[in-house]
């Protein structure tokens, strides 16, 4: 009875700490953290998922290197992730980047290009193929 009362507290705690990095991007290699960062984004709610993916690329353009940029990023949590993102956007328009001159500030960035997902997501014009035929699809059955 101890020994199954102690194998089940060390079950409990392992799967505990297994589950607590459930929302930090998993940095041992490109691979895993692709995988973490698709996680972790289907999770977030769409105005933080912007902010999320701007981030990780502004920190993946600003570090080339692969090894620096998965122990840049390894054990990250969303909030994180986009403090960093932050900064590095602060920084870009201090030293005088062109693409980040034409915004006010960091929200606004996120509100244009929220504005540009909504807008690549929305059909501006229905396609005349499908008005002019009809979604039928007829099949020949044939006795065996």
């Amino acid at each position: 009875m101890k020994k199954a009362t102690t194998i089940l507290v060390f079950l409990i705690c392992t799967l505990a700490i297994g589950c607590n990095k459930s929302h930090q991007i998993n940095g041992s290699s490109l691979k895993t953290v692709n995988r973490s960062v698709n996680a972790i984004k289907e999770k977030l709610p769409l105005d933080q998922r912007i902010e999320f993916e701007v981030s990780f690329w502004t920190l993946r353009d600003e570090i080339r290197n692969n090894k620096e940029f998965l122990n840049e990023i390894d054990g990250k949590t969303p909030e994180q992730l986009i403090a960093k993102g932050k900064e590095l956007f602060e920084k870009r328009k201090a030293g005088g980047n062109k693409e980040y001159e034409q915004y006010g500030n960091w929200d606004q960035m996120i509100a244009q290009y929220t504005q540009e997902r909504i807008d690549q997501n929305r059909k501006k014009t229905p396609d005349a193929r499908d008005k002019s035929n009809p979604h039928r699809v007829d099949y020949k059955m044939q006795s065996m």
